[in-house]
C-alpha cells in the first residue's frame, strides 16, 4: 500500500463488483478510507474484510434519498468528513426504442442519472466543508457515441456526461472537481451474461475484440488508476473532463 490518497476519505457506489470493486481496492491500496456502497450486501461486506479496517460496507439503494442520508451519515461518524465520491452504480437494458419497457427505462435513468444527481447534491456540502474535493462519474463510451440497441443506457450515459460538465462549471470555484470516466466494453460479470446470452458468444467476443485497437477487451482493473489519480491531489487541475478508458474505441 502507498499513500497517494492518504487522509483522503470517499464513497464508492456499486463496489460489490466489476468496475465499483476493482476502484474500490485500487482506491483502498494508495490509503484512502471508504464506504463501500452496494444493494448487495454480502458482496461489499465480503470486499471490506479482504481490504481492512480502514473500509466499511453500507448497504444501500441509492435511488432512495434516505438511504443516501443514512449512508453519509454512517460515514461521516466513522471517518470525520468526506472527499471524494465515485458514482459507479448503474445498470444495462439493452433495446431498440422500440423494444425498451417503460420500467426498463424508468430504471435505467433512476439508477443511471438521477442517482448519481442525488448522491453529488447529497456530498456537496460535505466536499465544501473539506474545502473542496472530487466526484467520478462512471460514464461510458456509449455517452459519447452511439450503437445498437443501446437507446435507454448510452441516453442515460450522455446525460451524466453533461451532468459532469455542468457540476464542473458550477462548482469549480468551491474548489469542488466533476470529472467522468467512460470505459467501453469491460470484463465483468454483467458483460459476461449478456455475451453468454448471446445466439453466438464467440463471434461476439470476436467482434467486440476487433472494435478496440489495443486487441483486447477491457478489464475493471483498467479503470482503477484513473479513478486514483482523479481522487488524488495530483488532478487538482483536471474538472469537467470526460476521459475514455476504451481501448482506442473512440479512435477508431
Amino acid at each position: 500500500m502507498t499513500d497517494r490518497l492518504k487522509d483522503k476519505v470517499g464513497i464508492v457506489t456499486g463496489a460489490g463488483s466489476g468496475i465499483g470493486r476493482a476502484c474500490a481496492i485500487a482506491l483502498a491500496n494508495e490509503g484512502a478510507r471508504l464506504a463501500l456502497a452496494g444493494r448487495r450486501k454480502d458482496r461489499i461486506q465480503l470486499l471490506a474484510h479482504e481490504l481492512g479496517d480502514r473500509v466499511v460496507a453500507i448497504a444501500c439503494d441509492v435511488t432512495r434519498p434516505d438511504e443516501i442520508n443514512r449512508l453519509l451519515g454512517q460515514i461521516t461518524n466513522r471517518f470525520g468528513g468526506l472527499n471524494f465520491l465515485v458514482n459507479n452504480a448503474g445498470v444495462l437494458r439493452p433495446g431498440t426504442v422500440e423494444q425498451v419497457t417503460e420500467d426498463d427505462w424508468d430504471l435505467t435513468f433512476n439508477t443511471n442519472v438521477r442517482a448519481v444527481w442525488l448522491l453529488s447534491r447529497a456530498v456537496l456540502p460535505h466536499l465544501c466543508k473539506a474545502g473542496g474535493g472530487s466526484i467520478i462519474n462512471i460514464a461510458s463510451v456509449l455517452g459519447m457515441v452511439g450503437a445498437r440497441n443501446r437507446a435507454a443506457y448510452a441516453a442515460s450515459k450522455g446525460a451524466v456526461v453533461l451532468l459532469t460538465k455542468c457540476m464542473a462549471i458550477d462548482h469549480g470555484l468551491q474548489n469542488v472537481r466533476v470529472n467522468a470516466i467512460c470505459p467501453s466494453f469491460i470484463e465483468t460479470e454483467l458483460t459476461a451474461a449478456m455475451m453468454a446470452g448471446a445466439r453466438d458468444p464467440a463471434a461476439i467476443r470476436r467482434e467486440r475484440t476487433a472494435a478496440h485497437p489495443i486487441g483486447r477487451l477491457g478489464r475493471p482493473e483498467d479503470v482503477g488508476g484513473l479513478a486514483v489519480y482523479l481522487a488524488s491531489d495530483e488532478s487538482a487541475w483536471v474538472t469537467g473532463a470526460i476521459l475514455p478508458v476504451d481501448g482506442g474505441y473512440t479512435a477508431a
